[in-house]
């Protein structure tokens, strides 16, 4: 059974989903014969990550709120994060640009390093506060996770996997796919959002039911 995960580097509640159905999959009496790929997603394309805008000011920018309502605004979602053991520290991200991370994840995903890609890159973000469009901060995030430093520089420093990552988001938009996190299952079950562990374990027991 195959699940797909349609998710950004800098959205949250990827992040806080993708834990939540990871719990539910550890639950899954069949966990052993699901395989999980994660897919593409940019919540802004045009993200200029040399502007050095922070969370807070985006957010502020954007919603019209005064910086002291974004970061009120922010808290439920740190809460939520706790609630399943992700430490955010949304005070020290930056608004910034996910092409070159989802590259670097394709690439990942090739060397059989994907999950522990996507994973690092997660909590490098919310967690650790690195610039995960500087392509140097990248690539010492792939040699954590057992990439080649030299190799990932110069896939990083080409134009691989571009193709990949701009095809995944194409597909996405096919299936009608607006905001993430989005899970596909089977290609005939849909969930949208940071659900409960619970609506994605019955979910997996519809889809693998129906098999």
């Amino acid at each position: 059974m195959k699940v797909e995960i349609w998710s950004d580097y800098v959205c949250p509640f990827c992040y806080i989903g993708k834990t939540k159905f990871e719990s539910a999959l550890a639950a899954f009496e069949h966990k052993d014969s699901v395989v999980t790929e994660m897919r593409s997603f940019e919540l802004d394309p045009n993200t200029d990550s040399s502007a050095g805008m922070t969370t807070y000011e985006m957010l502020s920018r954007k919603y019209g709120m005064s910086m002291e309502q974004a970061k009120a605004s922010s808290d439920g979602v740190v809460q939520q994060a706790a609630a399943v053991g992700l430490p955010f520290r949304l005070e020290g991200t930056l608004n910034l640009n996910t092409f070159n991370a989802h590259r670097l994840s394709h690439y990942a995903e090739e060397q059989g390093k994907g999950k522990e890609m996507s994973a690092r890159l997660l909590k490098a973000y919310f967690t650790d506060n690195l610039n995960i469009d500087d392509l140097d901060q990248l690539s010492e995030l792939a040699a954590e996770v057992g990439l080649d430093l030299e190799e990932t520089k110069k896939v990083l420093g080409s134009d691989r996997y571009a193709d990949t990552v701009r095809s995944q988001e194409q597909e996405g938009n096919k299936l009608g796919i607006r905001g993430v996190p989005f899970f596909v299952i089977d290609r005939k079950f849909a969930i949208s959002g940071a659900q409960q562990p619970e609506v994605f374990l019955e979910t997996l027991r519809r889809a693998w039911a129906e098999r």
